[in-house]
């Protein structure tokens, strides 16, 4: 057993804290140039090509249009790692739309990171579907 922290554990540590902040900058000098970003996994309006926003351009303009935008709090429940650079992460992201509403996603995130920490992959496993579903009830409401 060590005492080091693990690379992949503690970049979704970070990337938690950065999102939940608004912290841009800090979110995004977690990836490296060329990471993709598949947050859902598959496709979705967000992707429609399911391959990923590839590259920091692409991940930055995610950032803008979803990530920037929200009033998210993030509580990851648990962590397995597989190896030295892979962690998996059961968590849950509350997003406050604000007059008492929010939305609710259960998620699978799976991080891979380099030998210096740095994320090279992410994807989030998750049900847009019932995300769009939360959406109109709180549009209907």
């Amino acid at each position: 057993m060590t005492d080091t922290p693990h690379l992949a554990v503690e970049a979704n540590k970070k990337s938690i804290q950065y999102a939940m902040e608004g912290n841009k900058e800090g979110w995004l000098a977690l990836y490296t140039e060329d990471a993709v970003v598949s947050d859902p996994v598959g496709k979705s309006p967000m992707d429609p090509g399911g391959n990923g926003h590839q590259g920091k351009a692409a991940i930055e303009r995610f950032w803008d249009t979803v990530i920037g935008k929200a009033n998210i709090e993030i509580r990851a429940d648990k962590r397995w790692t597989s190896g030295d650079y892979h962690c998996c992460v059961a968590q849950v992201a509350r997003n406050d739309l604000g007059d008492g509403n929010f939305t609710e996603c259960d998620m699978l995130a799976v991080y891979e990171v380099n030998e210096e920490g740095l994320i090279v992959r992410m994807g989030a496993h998750w049900d847009f579907d019932n995300m769009m579903e939360q959406l109109a009830k709180v549009s209907a409401g």
